[in-house]
């Protein structure tokens, strides 16, 4: 039979450096989980992500034990990552920020494929692209 569950919490950490301090610590605590074990346990699961935004879903059960499940970074992440810019665009449309490749479309569509709705890699590459459009990055040949 499976554990009843208290929450489900939805938070973004640093890959490999995680801490109880801020925002994991006002997210977790609430709900009395062990947030030094969690910090031990998700550093350890994000080791080869450091520096990286990991999003993570985090199960509370009410015996306050925890799983967690990591995803890959957000695309916008990986967009400004790959055009070197610190932010996107304020008026998309209007300002733009930079110019990223459909390779460079392609590279980070296959990194998202699992968390992405989309059945092949090239509905994958439309839902990276709009996302970079919707940053005022142009996706060029």
């Amino acid at each position: 039979m499976a554990k009843p569950i208290k929450a489900k919490v939805r938070i973004q950490v640093t890959g490999g450096s995680a801490t109880p301090a801020g925002k994991i610590g006002q997210m977790l605590g609430p709900h009395g989980v062990n947030m030094m074990e969690f910090c031990k346990q998700v550093n350890a699961a994000t080791v080869g992500q450091k520096g990286e935004i990991v999003p993570v879903l985090i199960t509370v059960y009410t015996d306050r034990t925890f799983t967690f499940v990591t995803k890959t970074p957000p695309t916008t992440e990986l967009i400004k990552k790959r055009i070197s810019a610190k932010k996107g665009s304020s008026r998309p449309h209007v300002d733009k920020v930079g110019k990223i490749t459909w390779k460079d479309v392609e590279d980070i569509a296959k990194i998202k494929m699992p968390d992405l709705n989309a059945i092949d890699i090239d509905q994958a590459k439309k839902i990276i692209a709009g996302s970079a459009r919707s940053m005022g990055v142009d996706v060029v040949d």
